[in-house]
């Protein structure tokens, strides 16, 4: 176990802990806007759906039931434009950080191997690779890496923490240039119902893939549109092989998704009212913090997806974390998410109409 996690970084959000204390101190409370969990209910359908096959005494399946696959290829065809999914083609996962987290072992990957992320990205696809002892290596854009010994390629649309959106002819062109180098391409898509300024595209749409998904595997969540955190809803799609890979790996391991959960995906995919409310509040929530901080002296980046602000004072970004902390709110600093990050902070919209009031207010 201590050879297993010598190989790991210090958990980030410890290093946070000292400023949160400050910023609860504040007289009306903390404006938690560090981690983006979200804070909204659970829609009602999703809720019925769960307590409706909560009588679940067997085990459930690693693959799903068939109503959840049949959820999940409609929600891709009919959201993503990826025509020829089927059931083959999905996954259910336990949410998808660990999915991100322990793919390049479950791909058989390690010493030798390169696993390549953005040089700002989410600090679980470095894990992975340390996890299996693989080698980890950043990209600016991934076309210039050196293909030799490169097996896995992680994109990241929209982006966190910056909320970058790859348009779609870099897709074909990343899509075309991995492929030619017989370079697996896993997309974290999660963020993808949550364009703002930009309309996200995935990986397995059929303008970006030509219709076929060889090579090719989307990440996505329900945590964010669906407010299903606490559920782990996830699941991947793309690459028949690759996923029937992972499959028979996963049974091995027992990692199921449970069934009430299956269930309560199948209503929250078949439902898009619940979607455009959440967005709703978000939009709203965004709005204010955006004007807020920009008037505070900020400016904000990139930002055009996701529910993150990425903003900056031209300064060491825990220089800007110890400044809001003391205002009583807290957020994540840049370097989280790579060094490249270094001054700026990452603001989630994630908290509640209440608190993200009392932030516009510190900040005026």
């Amino acid at each position: 176990m201590a050879a297993v996690s010598s190989r790991l970084p210090v958990f980030p959000w410890d290093k946070l802990e000292p400023y949160k204390a400050t910023a609860a101190a504040h007289p009306d409370g903390i404006v938690d806007l560090s981690v983006g969990t979200p804070v909204d209910p659970v829609p009602q359908l999703i809720r019925d759906a769960l307590v409706a096959a909560a009588d679940s005494p067997g085990y459930p399946t690693v693959w799903g039931t068939p109503a959840l696959r049949d959820a999940i290829t409609g929600w891709l065809r009919g959201r993503l434009g990826a025509s020829a999914a089927g059931h083959g083609n999905v996954l259910p996962v336990v949410g998808s950080k660990e999915l991100v987290a322990w793919l390049p072992t479950q791909l058989g990957l390690g010493p030798g191997d390169k696993v390549a992320y953005p040089r700002l990205a989410y600090p679980t696809y470095e894990v992975g690779a340390r996890l299996c002892g693989a080698e980890a290596v950043v990209y600016d854009d991934p076309t210039e890496l050196d293909p030799a010994g490169l097996k896995l390629l992680w994109l990241n649309s929209p982006s966190n923490p910056t909320g970058a959106v790859i348009p779609k002819d870099e897709l074909v062109r990343i899509v075309a240039w991995a492929r030619e180098h017989s370079v697996l391409v896993f997309s974290d898509e999660c963020y993808l119902e949550l364009g703002w300024e930009a309309e996200p595209v995935s990986v397995l749409h059929d303008d970006v893939c030509g219709g076929s998904y060889e090579g090719l595997v989307a990440v996505h969540s329900l945590s964010k549109r669906s407010n299903l955190a606490g559920y782990r809803a996830a699941f991947v799609a793309g690459d028949a092989h690759v996923l029937g890979e992972l499959l028979r790996i996963r049974k091995h391991g027992g990692m199921m998704t449970p069934t009430p959960v299956q269930a309560a995906t199948v209503a929250a995919l078949g439902d898009d009212a619940h979607v455009a409310e959440q967005r709703g509040r978000y939009a709203a929530r965004r709005a204010a913090l955006r004007a807020a901080l920009e008037a505070h002296g900020f400016r904000v980046e990139h930002s055009e997806a996701s529910l993150y602000l990425w903003a900056t004072r031209d300064e060491p970004c825990w220089d800007t974390v110890a400044h809001l902390a003391g205002l009583g709110i807290l957020v994540a600093p840049g370097d989280f998410y790579g060094e490249a990050g270094a001054r700026h902070v990452r603001v989630a919209f994630t908290a509640t109409d209440e608190r993200v009031d009392a932030a516009v207010k510190r900040l005026a």
